[in-house]
């Protein structure tokens, strides 16, 4: 057979053999390359170092300075090792699956006993044992009949089933950690000694049904993270403890914002502090939107399932959506309706109502929409995920050749938006055409260009995620990071060339004939719930003047100083700041230390010397010390601090 030509990065190409290997191609190029490599990217695909190269290609050898992929392998070995460790410490324990997760991995067990922290320690211990041993790790490709009959054998019944999940097409790998065996598409390391034995940790249990299904057995779940250093780790662990403090959860207790309980399974019941910053944070965005051009519509929350299945979503989303049953008067039938998961199919309704030409175009409607979703009970998790929540909502009706222009204005919008709240970076992926989808190449092309191009007219860096787009049309996505590095993605424009002609949406152009208008589908925060759970953490519950729920304390020293507190307290709410007394007959450090644990951003503190000057003691939240300043001056300064950024 003749020879593969293989290209590398810096564009050589040289020739091997059919079935050459990416660990010889390493050490044919240097034998120092060949000790440090771990792996290879083939033509773009993550490449395990034994598996043959038979055809042409363009290839990269991988080494531990290479972060993604090192920490893909670093994570997905450690997965197999920890399997490996639970089976060597309790041998009666069943494995299933361990996938690579967000900063570590997680595998699931069948054990009759829970495991304890004591247990997890026990296990790190054997992992770092195993990885002291250097064990090597090998692969074969079997056939499905060995496979299956290899699980039976050994008495593992989940992997029986995994083998006969796997399509019969697809090839069955298996890989072999030392002696210890399991299923797996790979890549790996080349041998466990590889792997950093100080960079990783155990950090806890959970339980979880098998793929998913609450109908099967319940099994436990280890989760692990993993670095390439110990400094990396160290570094993970410390936000950890951080996002610990800030959990939104505990902060929104501390600070009696809100709560959820049984009767009302994912949905919030704000308190009066916690609504505060909802209406502030909308009316913030109501403000914004007007301005960038925006009409704000109401529509309904109970829709008849007519409309869902004209657009779509009656087929695709069911399962996720609240049914409504009503005893029609005079009808012999239940009228099936539907709690609106999203607020799509009723813009298109609003758009629909009258005649539209192109001159009407780009026609934005916004909506602060309340939707409601199912999700699972264990899927939920306070603010960031519930099944009642409102959108940030709007859908832009344009032409093809206004799509490049909206794009840019919205992603302007959106960079105001996240700055003026305290995000000053966030990351943008284009997602592109998946491989189902509707509407013609063409159309793809023009809708592709036209976001990237909206992107490039800001000057904003962006990333390719190709084949991710939605069935309807490309999106982006906008991850903003918070003040402990942590990404959230918040945002969203999305091209549309389905609902409208699903929904028939039509505009007169300037030929006089009818047209399909694009929808785009957008939202800056999202959810309200969880981008206020985001604020939340963000800030550490210190939120800015503007967006605290209780912006100043007057608190006396003394009570003779009650009837100027409560003058002061007057002046602050007559000039539109949100001000309460303190009197209580308690030391003002008291005072001052409960309201700062309420995260209070501002206290003044009133003694005799204050009353007879007429000034008050400004103390700010995180703060030493003091600043005394005239009444008047201090009104003034709070007021102008206190305006929301689009108003200052």
């Amino acid at each position: 057979m003749p020879d593969i030509s293989l290209t590398f990065p810096d564009n050589s190409v040289r020739s091997f053999p059919p079935g050459v290997t990416p660990a010889e191609v390493a050490a044919a190029i240097a034998p120092s390359l060949g000790k440090r490599a771990i792996s290879a990217q083939v033509n773009g695909q993550h490449w395990d170092l034994q598996w043959p190269l038979t055809e042409d290609a363009a290839i990269r050898i991988n080494t531990m300075k290479d972060e993604a992929p090192a920490l893909e392998l670093i994570r997905h070995d450690l997965a197999h090792v920890m399997a490996r460790a639970v089976q060597e410490l309790w041998p009666e324990v069943k494995v299933t699956i361990g996938p690579v997760r967000d900063f570590g991995w997680f595998y699931d067990f069948d054990r009759a006993e829970p495991f304890t922290p004591e247990d997890l320690g026990a296990i790190e211990a054997r992992m770092r044992q195993i990885i002291a041993a250097r064990d090597p790790v090998r692969t074969e490709v079997w056939d499905r009949a060995r496979a299956r009959a290899h699980y039976q054998a050994a008495g593992e019944p989940f992997k029986v089933e995994l083998v006969d999940r796997i399509p019969g097409d697809e090839p069955i790998r298996m890989y072999w950690h030392g002696d210890w065996q399991d299923l797996c598409r790979g890549p790996h390391l080349q041998s466990t000694g590889q792997l950093p034995s100080d960079a990783f940790k155990l950090t806890h249990v959970a339980g979880a049904y098998w793929l998913g299904d609450s109908s099967r057995p319940m099994l436990q779940r280890i989760y692990g993270v993993a670095f390439r250093t110990r400094d990396e780790l160290k570094a993970h662990l410390t936000m950890l403890e951080e996002a610990a403090k800030r959990d939104h959860r505990k902060l929104g207790r501390e600070m009696e914002l809100f709560h959820f309980q049984d009767e009302a399974p994912g949905m919030v019941f704000w308190h009066p502090d916690g609504w505060t910053i909802y209406r502030t944070l909308q009316d913030y965005m109501r403000r914004r939107q007007i301005a960038a051009g925006y009409r704000e519509i109401h529509t309904p929350q109970v829709v008849d399932r007519v409309l869902w299945e004209k657009s779509g979503h009656w087929e695709a989303y069911r399962e996720n959506m609240f049914i409504v049953e009503i005893d029609e008067e005079g009808s012999r039938g239940k009228r099936t309706n539907a709690l609106k998961p999203m607020n799509c199919p009723c813009h298109v309704q609003v758009y629909n109502h009258g005649l539209k030409s192109y001159r009407d175009l780009p026609l934005r409607l916004a909506e602060f929409g309340s939707c409601h979703r199912y999700e699972p009970s264990g899927a939920m998790h306070g603010l960031m995920r519930v099944r009642g929540f409102v959108q940030d909502d709007a859908h832009i009706f344009c032409t093809e050749n206004q799509i490049e222009a909206e794009c840019a204005g919205f992603i302007s919008l959106l960079s105001r938006v996240y700055r003026d709240l305290g995000f000053d970076r966030f990351d943008i992926k284009l997602s592109t055409r998946p491989e189902v989808r509707v509407g013609a190449d063409a159309i793809w092309d023009k809708a592709e260009k036209a976001l990237a191009a909206g992107i490039e007219q800001l000057g904003l860096p962006y990333e390719i995620n190709p084949g991710d787009g939605a069935f309807y049309g490309p999106k982006l996505d906008f991850k903003l990071t918070d003040a402990i590095g942590r990404e959230w993605q918040c945002g969203t424009f999305q091209c549309d060339f389905n609902m409208p002609q699903r929904l028939e949406a039509e505009y007169v152009g300037e030929d006089g004939a009818k047209h399909t208008p694009v929808m785009l589908h957008r939202a800056v925060l999202g959810s309200f719930e969880r981008f206020i759970g985001i604020l939340i953490e963000n800030y550490a519950g210190r939120m800015p003047l503007w967006l605290a729920p209780r912006q100043v304390v007057v608190a006396s020293i003394v009570s003779e100083t009650d009837p100027y507190c409560r003058e002061v307290a007057d002046a602050l709410r007559a000039a539109g700041i949100r001000a309460e007394t303190d009197l209580r007959n308690e030391k003002i450090n008291y005072k001052v230390r409960e309201h700062s644990l309420a995260k209070v951003p501002v206290i003044l503190a009133i003694g005799a010397r204050e009353v007879e000057a007429r000034t008050v003691s400004l103390r700010r939240l995180g703060q030493d010390g003091m600043r005394t300043l005239p009444l008047d001056e201090a009104v003034a300064a709070l007021v102008a601090e206190a305006l929301p950024p689009d108003l200052g």
